[in-house]
């Protein structure tokens, strides 16, 4: 009996001793290192998630995403139901943001995990010679719900940081266009939006007093995350960058002009976020 419980506990030490070892290298030479500790103070390399369309059908994608130079974490399809591939997995690096910006941090492929959505995006000219977008199917949107928040959740990424690849290259990229439902996800406990009632009363202010100059602008765009010039000269660069906020945040006119509701929108969005008071003398 004694010898069989000392074996017993032999046994549960051995386990022990191998579920806190790894190995490097194969052979007499092999590396041991011990995994028994974990430390307390460590969190995910994952900060963002950025969202795309694809232009193409989902054959198309999923040739150019698995064979091409691009690549993203997740393909959300248009199927009925939406099929969801993982082409890259979570800790590794998918090329889908290229040059990019949000937040003080550049060249994001390597700290965020990128989701293509089977969309054409750009489908044609209206007659007004407005630019006509594919709609998302509500089956396709569910899907992307899903699998945000679960992303979100597992990567502890604040709100903020789920975003457009139009919100962190709007010098070059409109996905995932003026369809794709913000106001919908953000109602879904899904990223970032506004107050609309405060945005509508700064708009108000706005109107009466007058527009505040372009280098408050650029200061709430670059507090909100955007990568935008602090010039105080309206220029091409932030003109391009208030479109795409505006494309993710007023999606029914994003052409760039900094109005009275594009500004009430961003102090909203600024005293939201903890920025304080955002309109100048408020």
């Amino acid at each position: 009996m004694r010898a069989t419980k000392r074996l017993a506990a032999l046994g549960v030490a051995l386990a022990v001793l191998v579920q806190g070892c790894a190995s490097v290298g194969n052979g007499p030479g092999r590396l041991e290192i011990d995994t028994s500790i974990s430390a307390r103070s460590q969190g995910s390399r994952v900060r963002f998630i950025v969202l795309h369309y694809t232009v193409s059908n989902k054959e198309r994608a999923l040739e150019l995403l698995s064979r091409g130079e691009v690549s993203s974490h997740y393909l959300v399809t248009d199927d009925d139901p939406p099929r969801v591939y993982r082409l890259v997995d979570e800790d590794r690096a998918a090329w889908h943001a290229g040059q990019s910006e949000w937040q003080g941090y550049t060249w994001l492929n390597r700290t965020s995990i990128g989701i293509e959505i089977v969309n054409r995006g750009p489908i044609g000219t209206a007659p007004d010679g407005t630019t006509q977008w594919q709609p998302y199917k509500p089956a396709q949107i569910e899907v992307v719900k899903q699998l945000v928040r679960d992303i979100a959740r597992r990567h502890d990424i604040a709100p903020e940081n789920i975003v457009g690849h139009s919100d962190v290259a709007p010098l070059r990229k409109q996905d995932p266009g003026p369809m794709f439902p913000w106001r919908e996800l953000a109602r879904a406990g899904i990223g970032r939006w506004y107050d609309e009632t405060a945005a509508q009363a700064m708009r108000e202010r706005f109107e009466a007093q007058g527009l505040p100059d372009i280098a408050w602008a650029q200061q709430q765009l670059a507090r909100l995350g955007y990568g935008v010039p602090r010039t105080g000269i309206w220029d091409a660069e932030t003109r391009a960058v208030l479109a795409a906020f505006q494309m993710h945040y007023r999606p029914s006119r994003y052409d760039g002009v900094f109005d009275a509701e594009t500004a009430g929108i961003l102090a909203a969005l600024v005293a939201a976020s903890g920025g304080g008071a955002a309109a100048p003398g408020g």
